[in-house]
């Protein structure tokens, strides 16, 4: 099992584990609260991001604001897709549904893991995120079904961006699910519902 650190709790086997990605400078309890609005009772396995900016953990390496190292986004892509493998022989979880949920660098680190792995990741529900990979594999991922709620004013994930992501999903043969708010950086109440209902 690709070692990262993490936090599991057991759930409802009925029910879809749900794979908790926080942003930049949180960890594994961050997104705790979420699952009661998302799936209660549900399993969880929340890991931390493996990588250290200013002292704040992340999934990846970035250059700068808004610009990723693309070779690291792919190497921790390819690490946490491990991990997640790694999660169901470790944690029994058999052929149990297994949904990533993540916000900003937690959904675009998901996003990366779906496009490029869709052997761990095949469902994935995204806040904030935007587009991980300028030219992922052509995969296909007509198994895949992601959901993406961003704001309309988001300054940290433009919504030219998230409409890019949605693009190579679907192209790849994904089922994609949006919301929008005319928000900016954050997780709404009508985006947790949304979710919910997707879910």
């Amino acid at each position: 099992m690709s070692e990262l650190e993490h936090r599991f709790i057991e759930g409802d086997p009925a029910l879809p584990v749900l794979l908790l990605l926080h942003g930049t400078g949180g960890g594994p309890d961050d997104l705790l609260g979420l699952v009661d609005h998302l799936s209660p009772g549900s399993a969880t396995l929340a890991p931390a991001g493996p990588v250290t900016e200013n002292g704040m953990a992340r999934w990846f390496r970035r250059l700068a604001e808004g610009v990723f190292d693309f070779e690291d986004v792919l190497v921790r892509a390819h690490q946490l897709a491990d991990f997640v493998v790694g999660a169901r022989e470790r944690y029994g979880l058999g052929e149990r549904r297994i949904v990533a949920v993540g916000f900003s660098n937690g959904a675009n680190i998901a996003a990366a893991v779906t496009l490029v792995r869709p052997d761990a990741l095949r469902e994935a529900v995204l806040f904030a995120g935007m587009t991980p990979l300028p030219d992922p594999p052509l995969l296909d991922l007509s198994d895949s079904r992601v959901f993406l709620a961003n704001g309309q004013r988001d300054p940290m994930a433009p919504l030219a961006s998230a409409d890019r992501l949605a693009g190579l999903l679907a192209e790849r043969g994904a089922s994609v699910a949006r919301s929008l708010h005319p928000g900016g950086h954050q997780i709404t109440a009508d985006g947790l519902a949304a979710a919910r209902e997707w879910l």
